[in-house]
């Protein structure tokens, strides 16, 4: 007995594919709505592991836990730079006692020197905050990589972060912004973002 073949219905193919892109774009909504956003950089504070015009993605701050000395952060506080999202790396979490030696560019955490391979050149700018410096309760101390030209922690402006003002951690540089320079793009740039970036 031969096997009956089965007819499909005029339309269903157009239906499940529309039912298909329906709930993948839901599901990238939701995405991008609860856990992760998109964030451009502006600036050059954090050259040279991120570059004006590069693309992030972001955590969103209440999936990222405790933030972690190392952590690329994006922050808003709205009487610092008119409230606008700024791009920083965490120097130190609360308990932690930051101080900096502007005479030959050194960071330290709780007395010990930080290795720092991220940096453009050592941090001899001195923004105003008095140092030794505790890291209040729920707050978190940030600097940007390019020391010498980053408004952050160090301006009492600024000062300790409350976490609360952090919206999340940048864990993917997605689009690399053009070289000043060349104008092109460095594809190779594109990746995950670790602490030793």
């Amino acid at each position: 007995m031969g096997k009956r073949k089965r007819s499909r219905l005029p339309g269903r193919e157009l239906y499940e594919w529309v039912q298909a892109l329906v709930c993948s774009v839901l599901a990238v909504v939701v995405l991008f709505t609860f856990a992760v956003r998109a964030t451009g950089v502006s600036g050059s504070s954090m050259r040279e592991t991120l570059r004006n015009g590069d693309l992030l993605l972001v955590l969103n701050g209440w999936l990222c836990g405790d933030y972690a000395s190392g952590d690329i952060v994006i922050l808003r506080k709205p009487d610092f730079h008119e409230g606008n999202p700024i791009v920083k790396r965490v120097v130190a979490v609360a308990g932690q006692t930051v101080d900096i030696d502007f005479g030959d560019g050194t960071v330290y955490v709780d007395g010990v020197e930080l290795e720092e391979p991220y940096i453009r050149e050592p941090t001899f700018t001195d923004e105003g905050t008095v140092f030794p410096l505790t890291v209040p309760e729920g707050s978190v101390f940030v600097m940007g990589d390019n020391r010498n030209e980053s408004d952050d922690s160090r301006n009492p402006a600024l000062g300790p972060v409350d976490t609360r003002s952090v919206i999340g951690r940048a864990f993917l540089l997605a689009l690399p912004g053009a070289a000043e320079e060349t104008k092109e793009r460095d594809w190779s740039r594109v990746g995950m973002l670790n602490r030793e970036d």
